[in-house]
């Protein structure tokens, strides 16, 4: 399989997407897609690191001139990934990470059917919840929300090819479950249905 894969990897709050991801990245063969959104910036992120931030009008601007792989509004935000940069690296033969929530990932279902998707979890309902609080960035209310968040996007799970599961301090063995199943997806027969005629011929 020459091209590359599109990786959608979703997650609750508190999951370590973003850690994870960034340690797939780290390796070269991956790239994170940088979202936009027009969330408000939170403590220590950088604009353009994890995510471009924009105003709402800047946001329906750009889905509306078709420069959006997929958009979403999610708790008073609209979040949505750029398609030509996803385009360029799948066709370099790298990884793209797509890093959107349930939503996000059902439309990208649509979209892109060969698009692999992964949810990451904490390794428990408990254990999600003693993160968001450890974190001290968010009120209560907020805390709250997430975790029946959680419960609603559960619901997708049957919709998704992988689970796997991040246990504190373990982000590195979740980053390389997710290498090993991008390496079998890519040998998979599925995804390589000219592989007789290409065998055949040499």
């Amino acid at each position: 399989m020459k091209k590359g894969l599109l990786l959608v990897v979703s997650g609750p709050a508190g999951s370590g997407k973003t850690t994870v991801d960034s340690l797939l990245c780290a390796g070269g063969d991956y790239e994170r897609s940088i979202s936009y959104t027009t969330r408000s910036m939170r403590r220590g992120e950088v604009n353009g690191r994890e995510y471009n931030f924009v105003s709402e009008a800047e946001f329906l601007q750009l889905e509306k001139d078709g420069a959006l792989f997929e958009s979403n509004y999610f708790c008073g935000n609209y979040y949505g990934s750029p398609r030509r940069r996803a385009e360029e690296v799948l066709a370099a033969g790298r990884n793209f990470i797509m890093e959107i929530d349930v939503n996000g990932a059902m439309n990208m279902k649509k979209i892109y059917p060969e698009a692999l998707l992964i949810m990451l979890l904490p390794p428990s309902y408990s254990e999600q919840e003693k993160r968001l609080r450890g974190r001290g960035t968010e009120p209560e209310e907020n805390i709250r929300a997430r975790l029946e968040q959680t419960k609603r996007e559960l619901e997708f799970l049957p919709a998704y090819d992988y689970i796997v599961y991040n246990a504190d301090g373990k982000a590195e063995d979740a980053a390389a479950q997710i290498r090993a199943i991008v390496c079998a997806e890519k040998q998979s027969v599925r995804r390589n249905p000219g592989a007789k005629n290409e065998y055949l011929a040499n």
